[in-house]
């Protein structure tokens, strides 16, 4: 099964990152936009970080009433990206409608549900009224989200091999939560490698601190990619 880099932008302004995505560029094709750098610079920081020549990966999480999600997939998918993110948990009906607007508006926009968060741990569901662990949380909602039409879900690495088990082998599965051997899991708390992660099935790894804050980012970006070099597409 294929499996991608996805480098997560963890900061404020494109012109922030501009220097690593120049230093980075022929050694990855993806990046995240999170709510840290659209809330700062809205629509244009994605126009500027494609202009760059990279694919994003716009991280929302939009979670509302269906109307009003739905909209917000209409207006997403003017601007240049390949993967939206919604919240699994705002239910059946939302996700149904985030589709429909989806495939009217942007038919290659692959949605993304976001089943548990990857710094959640199973006693911070059951805190917040959720019975059972992190897994039969991810399981059921990754099951409704497949249902209401969704392609492609986000989770941590240790469900990867349970949901292949229940799910239509063409769900794309995005994997946040990936720390290299040796790397610090800050505060992720559900983890694997690059190489367990995409061994197990995973079709984007998605890793912003140990390859934006290490000394050699291109290095470490290099020693990721050598650990999936056996499940990466071709250019």
């Amino acid at each position: 099964m294929a499996c991608d880099l996805i480098l997560v932008l963890d900061e404020s302004s494109p012109r922030v990152v501009e220097p690593l995505l120049r230093t980075l560029s022929g050694e990855i094709r993806w990046v995240k936009i999170g709510l840290q750098m659209f809330t700062a610079c809205g629509p244009d920081c994605v126009r500027e970080i494609a202009d760059l020549g990279f694919k994003v990966f716009l991280d929302l999480k939009l979670h509302d009433i269906p109307n009003t999600v739905a909209h917000a997939v209409e207006s997403a998918a003017r601007l240049p990206i390949h993967l939206l993110t919604l919240h699994t948990c705002g239910g059946a009906e939302m996700m149904r409608w985030a589709v429909k607007a989806q495939q009217a508006n942007k038919p290659d926009l692959q949605l993304l549900g976001v089943t548990v968060l990857t710094s959640m741990s199973g006693s911070e569901l059951n805190a917040v009224g959720v019975p059972g662990t992190a897994e039969s949380q991810v399981v059921r909602l990754a099951r409704l989200a497949v249902d209401s039409g969704l392609g492609g879900l986000v989770c941590s690495p240790l469900e990867i091999a349970p949901l292949r088990q229940v799910l239509p082998a063409s769900t794309q599965l995005v994997t946040p939560g990936i720390r290299p051997s040796g790397a610090k899991a800050d505060d992720q708390t559900r983890v694997l490698t690059p190489a367990e992660a995409a061994a197990a099935g995973a079709n984007y790894l998605v890793v912003g601190r140990p390859i934006s804050q290490a000394a050699d980012p291109v290095a470490a970006t290099r020693r990721i990619l050598a650990e999936i070099a056996p499940f990466r597409p071709p250019p």
